[in-house]
């Protein structure tokens, strides 16, 4: 048996204990039993709803078709390889690279019209970090680390 259905089990007799002391306890002990009881009943009831089990995506498989005589037919693709290979670039470095730049930074980067590390190192550090709303300081550090990374061969 599950463990959130005994709970359920348990907060239902203490609901049931809690009728019975609204109806025959005395004046002077029936507030304390029923609010006692009823408290308790909640109390399992969030217990055993956290005990639920939980839901689990489960694959499905489809049904398999019936063997026929021929064996199915399979297409082969011949991938082609380029002719001619152009000019090797210098490999880029992107805003990545930069230290304490990461994607979702180079992304707002990128939306303020600063592609490349050449970009980042001619942008102004006071007008970057108020687009940004963060430090000038911060930006400040980027730039540094963007002009020593565009140095670089």
């Amino acid at each position: 048996m599950r463990s959130d259905y005994a709970l359920y089990v348990v907060a239902v007799i203490f609901f049931l204990l809690t009728g019975i002391a609204a109806l025959m306890l005395v004046e002077p002990e029936r507030p304390v039993w029923v609010v006692t009881t009823a408290v308790l009943g909640f109390l399992f009831i969030g217990i055993g709803y956290s005990q639920r089990p939980k839901l689990k995506a489960v694959a499905v498989e489809a049904p398999s078709v019936a063997p026929s005589a021929s064996p199915p037919v399979t297409e082969v693709v011949e991938e082609k390889k380029p002719e001619a290979i152009e000019e090797a670039a210098p490999p880029k470095v992107e805003l990545i690279g930069v230290k304490g730049i990461g994607v979702k930074r180079a992304e707002q980067l990128k939306t303020l019209g600063i592609i490349r590390i050449e970009d980042l190192a001619r942008a102004s550090a006071k007008d970057l970090a108020e687009k940004l709303k963060i430090s000038a300081k911060i930006t400040g550090k980027w730039i540094e680390n963007a002009k020593k990374l565009a140095e670089k061969p």
